[in-house]
């Protein structure tokens, strides 16, 4: 086989506020590998929370070695012994995936046992930002067909959160709600402020309290008014264990646990424990994302706008425009490359 890398950079269509930090873009690393003449791709962005640059990245992925293999059936097989960051398993996975399910003539949701092409309502995020404009965006969001939207919370001033929940569940009365405060919160503003949320409407809470602790996440989940997902405390499989039938969900996302062969292992663990899945994603284009939209039709909640928010997508193939995600009918990942990225940098 044949493996050709390339380092494109990922503009935001506006810059996107956590509680943690602001981004503008992203790098990404787009690996192709080649074999019999037919290519698979596979995405891997850049993250500050995880330490993972470009060139770290493409280091990485370089030392998996697949030009060592005869054909992407034995690199899979050996891909979960490898030394390297589950977003770059992740990525590789996503590209040996791509094809095999190019070359067998199937879309890749087949090769992972789903017979249905899996369609699912996205969220879409709404990161922190002045009242007014939550609620244009929420106006805007509701009418192009968002039936589930995710508000970014975590400001220094709590009752910002507040505000910025009430207008925007004013303007889109009818979307569902989910809140995501990445980890800004104590346990004792937890406790405050889940029942104000709840109030409002709030369907469920991602990762209130400062990862490192999963007994007191569990806790609150215990006494929580509304669902308490699991984000940056639910990283492994192992972690993922830890929290089975102690929180409502957790949010897996294929940078994070090491791709969809994974992300299956975990849906299988957590399935009768109480504990549902989320199926999560960084900030990526349409050839990052579409992996986990395989997945889409196991997951009680779908976070994959991820592609949503770049000013240009260079890939197209999964949807999202109108508030759902679906799998497209073409081999393999089902996505294909329409545009140059807005910006090379290697």
């Amino acid at each position: 086989m044949k493996a050709r890398l390339r380092t494109v950079r990922l503009e935001l269509a506006e810059p996107l506020r956590i509680s943690r930090s602001t981004m503008t873009a992203r790098d990404a690393v787009w690996l192709g590998v080649e074999h019999d003449g037919v290519t698979g791709y596979g995405e891997a962005v850049s993250s500050v929370y995880y330490g993972l640059d470009a060139d770290t990245l493409v280091r990485l992925i370089s030392s998996v070695g697949l030009e060592r293999f005869a054909d992407p059936d034995s690199a899979l097989e050996a891909l979960p012994s490898a030394a390297v960051p589950p977003a770059v398993t992740a990525a590789v996975e996503s590209a040996l995936l791509d094809l095999v399910g190019k070359q067998a003539g199937v879309p890749v949701h087949r090769l992972l046992g789903a017979q249905a092409p899996p369609v699912a309502a996205t969220a879409r995020t709404i990161g922190i930002t002045s009242p007014t404009r939550a609620a244009a965006e929420a106006r805007r969001l509701a009418a192009s067909g968002f039936e589930v939207v995710k508000v970014k919370a975590g400001t220094p001033d709590p009752e910002d959160d507040i505000e910025r929940v009430r207008v925007i569940r004013d303007a889109a009365p009818r979307v569902r709600l989910l809140l995501d405060p990445n980890g800004a919160w104590t346990t004792a503003q937890a406790a405050a402020l889940l029942p104000r949320f709840a109030g409002l409407g709030v369907e469920a809470v991602e990762q209130p309290l400062a990862p490192g602790d999963p007994d007191a996440l569990g806790a609150l989940a215990e006494k929580s008014p509304l669902p308490v997902i699991a984000d940056e405390d639910a990283v492994s499989l192992d972690d993922v264990r830890r929290l089975a039938g102690r929180v409502h969900g957790v949010n897996v996302k294929l940078a994070k646990c090491g791709g969809v062969r994974t992300a299956l292992r975990i849906a299988e663990l957590i399935e009768g424990s109480g504990t549902e899945l989320m199926l999560g994603c960084l900030t990526a284009s349409t050839l990052g994302i579409a992996p986990a939209v395989h997945l889409a039709d196991r997951a009680r909640w779908t976070d994959l706008d991820g592609h949503l928010l770049l000013a240009h997508d260079p890939w197209r193939g999964i949807g999202g425009d109108d508030g759902v995600v679906r799998t497209h009918a073409r081999p393999g990942l089902g996505v294909e490359e329409v545009e140059a990225a807005h910006e090379d940098v290697a």
